[in-house]
């Protein structure tokens, strides 16, 4: 493989790989690399917020034998980091709550446990939003992470630090979770790749809040899935972190299929550029349709619109119910009630937002009941849709990233799109397609804003069909670039 620098902090987990077998550069070293460029940078950035250096070169020393005997776990050797809401034996899990920083895992999650069994150096836990529900990464045990792009916006939410991490060149391969957008925000934000999977694939158990039991659950929309710097390395995660959970498996496989095709010109694509719910940048939407013009002339079929796409009004409002309701059950006694007094208060004809959103986290279980029926219809339209077209292309979020706003009610935050301002939680129409019906999406940079900050596509493939989108995503970067170093303070960070 072509060396593209001499110093490993920009090259891929698999190059890192190559040079390891190779013997061209030693496990102790690629750690040494990284823990130096921590501690040199991450003083402005803030992404990896809990550090476990001492064992990790330990693990590396053993890497460095076990690779001189011939082992070839798929990650030996390789340093990286994970989001601090997985439960890592040894360290505290706060889900950025300053009252658990003493909160200490006696045992890994499955993920962390399947990745270190595949030869990874866990170095460190990179930082939330607090209770990991916002799109930004902030809280009162580890403070503020910060964008690589520009310092003073957010590099995303709640997996930030780990997209500034890998935008940062502190490693190559990371480890994040998503229920609303929480591990393709950041990726589209920081300019990085990041995979949501197919709902249910990747285990979760130990990806629980400070002190919970770690028990094998599947809980409705949220998923644990891959960060990276390219996807080459996303797949290599992917064959990692997939599979049932062993205390429920009953002994059977997870066996993915392949991608639908090799060849950017085989591929069918419906690029999708307008939302109904909310106004997207031009910017964006420009991004977008240069992508698919570029597709046409690599001679894929590309459309702009189609009779079969699923009503994404109905989408996205089925979506906000369900997860209302799955995130309203982790709240305080006293702030539930108090919303269901709201509610009682209200006459039925009054539906703005708010007061929407407040029926959607009281929603009774019948309610629920018949709000799941209207997402089965939704999945089954996304089925057929996905017999007509191999993969759908829109926008992550309306904007690139924003700037920092830590204003303590969310309801009382803004964001510009274009000059016309929108209401912060009114954000998050385009991640719901693939959250609603558990369907895989892979996030891809694809260009950059007048003002430098990163432009990136979610490419929305049919159900278990995985190895689709991050194959594309793929031929993406190879036919059109992908990742580039960000600058830091107005310096680049090489």
């Amino acid at each position: 493989m072509e060396r593209v620098d001499s110093d490993p902090s920009y090259w891929s987990a698999t190059l890192q790989i190559d040079a390891l077998r190779r013997r061209e550069i030693s496990a102790v070293e690629l750690l040494d690399h990284a823990v130096k460029r921590i501690e040199r940078d991450d003083v402005c950035i803030n992404a990896v917020v809990v550090r476990d250096f001492e064992q990790a070169r330990l693990a590396a020393h053993a890497a460095d034998e076990l690779l001189k005997l011939g082992n070839h776990h798929p990650l030996l050797g390789i340093p990286m980091t994970v989001k601090e809401s997985f439960n890592v034996a040894g360290l505290p899990t706060t889900w950025g709550f300053a009252p658990a920083r003493n909160c200490v895992a006696a045992e890994d999650s499955l993920p962390v446990e399947r990745l270190k069994a595949a030869g990874a150096i866990v170095i460190g836990k990179t930082n939330v939003a607090t209770a990991l529900s916002d799109w930004q990464s902030f809280n009162a045990a580890y403070g503020t992470t910060n964008n690589p792009w520009d310092l003073s916006r957010t590099p995303g939410g709640s997996s930030g630090g780990s997209a500034a991490a890998l935008a940062a060149g502190f490693v190559p391969l990371e480890v994040g979770s998503d229920l609303r957008g929480s591990l393709r925000v950041p990726a589209r934000y920081c300019g990085v790749y990041g995979h949501k999977p197919t709902h249910g694939i990747i285990p979760l158990r130990g990806h629980v809040p400070p002190g919970a039991e770690a028990v094998a659950i599947k809980p409705d929309l949220a998923v644990a899935g891959p960060m990276a710097r390219c996807p080459a390395d996303l797949a290599l995660a992917m064959d990692i972190l997939a599979g049932p959970d062993e205390d429920e498996s009953a002994g059977y496989s997870l066996v993915l299929p392949t991608a639908r095709h090799e060849k950017l010109r085989d591929f069918r694509i419906l690029v999708v550029t307008e939302h109904p719910l909310v106004r997207t940048s031009s910017e964006t939407a420009d991004a977008l349709h240069g992508i698919a013009d570029r597709l046409r002339r690599a001679g894929s079929s590309v459309s702009i619109e189609s009779a079969r796409l699923p009503d994404l009004t109905q989408t996205a409002l089925t979506y906000t119910k369900l997860f209302l309701s799955f995130a309203a059950a982790q709240w305080p006694a006293e702030a539930y009630n108090r919303c269901k007094m709201t509610v009682a208060h209200v006459p039925p004809e009054i539906d703005e937002p708010g007061i929407r959103r407040a029926r959607a986290a009281v929603l009774s279980h019948r309610d629920w009941i018949l709000t799941d029926q209207i997402r089965a219809g939704l999945r089954k339209r996304w089925h057929e849709l996905f017999r007509t077209f191999d993969l759908v292309l829109c926008p992550t979020m309306p904007t690139p990233a924003f700037a920092h706003d830590h204003l303590p009610d969310p309801s009382g935050r803004r964001i510009q799109v274009d000059g016309t301002e929108i209401h912060y939680e009114d954000q998050d129409p385009w991640l719901t397609i693939a959250s609603l019906s558990g369907l895989p999406s892979t996030v891809a940079p694809i260009g950059y804003s007048a003002s430098g900050l990163p432009i990136g596509v979610q490419i929305i493939g049919p159900p278990m069909e995985d190895k689709t989108s991050i194959a594309f995503a793929g031929l993406l970067e190879r036919e059109f670039g992908g990742f580039c170093v960000p600058p830091v303070k107005g310096r680049d960070v090489r």
